[in-house]
């Protein structure tokens, strides 16, 4: 019979008893700058919705100006980017003012776009400060509404209900028609004037509407819509401070005639 030959296997290399590296190695790993993107940030803290959370003021000058050139580069944030630009003058923004366009785009990250809408935004604010503040118009009795809206009412052919919002100085916020051809309960929506008071942060708001008729004395209708307005003004704490009905020469005030 014959013997199978004998099988010879190779020695097992002795075991070095370290564990498997799983760590990238160095020379291959991608490289990282150690900073996250504003992608990356708590949301509270990325310029935009920031400055939508906590307003303007909020923000520092780098914040601002990262939103306005949108990005960065690979290596840093817009919002990085902009804090050098800044170091480099000095954190002074009229210094910034006098960078010129090629300047601007010695910084990497900063094409020509980017440093057109910093030189834009500064010259923005130079012409700013030139302005002089709008006098806003103070509107705190019947005769100052009147003369404020009678242009604007005065050869209308259809009856149109206006609403003005002030704050507790009486100076103009902003002044909205609420209808066109017809004033009633039903035709003025008493919940957009509340809902426009409060986006607006008035304190004190007054109505207003013409008679085409040329005769100023209020109808049922407009009795009630007062009413109406005045206990929606009561409940949500803003002041009616009156109901002012329109003709091409003269006016009805409820406030003088203390129905309100």
């Amino acid at each position: 019979m014959n013997e199978s030959p004998e099988k010879h296997t190779s020695p097992r290399p002795k075991s070095s008893h370290h564990p498997i590296d799983d760590t990238p190695n160095p020379s291959t790993a991608a490289p990282s700058t150690g900073k996250l993107s504003i992608t990356e940030w708590a949301e509270a803290d990325r310029p935009r919705e920031k400055l939508l959370l906590k307003g303007p003021e909020a923000l520092s000058d780098a914040e601002l100006l990262a939103i306005l050139i949108g990005s960065g580069s690979p290596k840093e944030s817009a919002v990085d980017l902009m804090k050098r630009v800044l170091n480099d003058c000095r954190n002074n923004l009229n210094t910034l003012g006098k960078r010129s366009i090629r300047e601007l785009m010695g910084y990497h990250g900063i094409g020509e776009a980017k440093a057109i809408s910093i030189i834009a935004a500064c010259e923005l604010g130079k012409r700013r400060a030139k302005e002089k503040v709008e006098e806003r118009a103070k509107l705190d009795s019947a005769q100052s509404i009147y003369e404020f809206m009678h242009p604007t009412m005065q050869d209308l052919d259809v009856e149109e209900a206006w609403v003005l919002l002030m704050n507790q100085s009486f100076k103009l916020i902003k002044y909205m028609r609420l209808s066109h051809g017809g004033i009633s309960e039903t035709a003025v929506d008493v919940r957009l004037i509340i809902k426009e008071a409060l986006l607006n942060n008035a304190t004190v708001i007054a109505l207003c509407h013409n008679h085409p008729s040329n005769s100023a004395r209020p109808s049922g209708e407009d009795d009630r819509l007062t009413q109406r307005v005045k206990k929606a003004c009561d409940t949500m704490r803003i002041f009616l401070l009156d109901h002012i009905i329109m003709t091409d020469g003269q006016y009805y005030s409820y406030q003088e005639h203390g129905k309100i």
